[in-house]
């Protein structure tokens, strides 16, 4: 009897298998984007501060206009198939208030199936804060790190 053929079979499975299991845990490289972008339909971009972002608002990873200038180690996820996207950043001295951030229950929005593992599970209870750009945002606010999401839900006009 030939056991080479159920060799490489095992083999094979084996690496699918443990690719399955490595490949999200990886730091971002070639691979890891390019799954990302062509399976998942997602981008996601880092910045040491928010002013090293791109500046304009039709660019993939332009942040909210209400997101202050030093504001440091800015992580966004997008949806590279609408409008949804993640943002998470540390405040530095400019608070984040203003009038277009309002305190208060913000209205329900659906969540965005984005994926990121620098995303806590829990932080969507923690929603104390509506912010808004082209876009409705729902903040919440852990000590100097806050968290703000949208699915893509247009935002009436934006005072000030």
């Amino acid at each position: 009897m030939n056991r080479r053929p159920l060799v490489i079979a095992a083999a094979t499975v084996g690496v699918l298998a443990t690719a399955a299991f490595a490949l999200p845990n990886l730091p971002p490289n070639p691979v890891t984007d390019t799954i990302d972008h062509r399976v998942y339909k997602e981008k996601g971009k880092r910045f040491a501060t928010a002013a090293d972002a791109p500046a304009r608002a039709e660019a993939a990873f332009a942040l909210p206009s209400w997101i202050p200038k030093d504001a440091t180690d800015v992580r966004i996820r997008v949806r590279t198939t609408g409008e949804a996207r993640l943002i998470r950043f540390d405040l530095g001295k400019t608070p984040l208030d203003g009038p277009r951030c309002t305190a208060g229950t913000p209205k329900k929005q659906g969540e965005p199936a984005l994926h990121a593992k620098w995303w806590p599970r829990t932080v969507r209870a923690e929603v104390r804060t509506e912010c808004r750009d082209l876009h409705q945002y729902q903040v919440a606010v852990r000590g100097k790190r806050v968290y703000a999401w949208t699915d893509g839900t247009p935002s009436p006009r934006a005072q000030g």
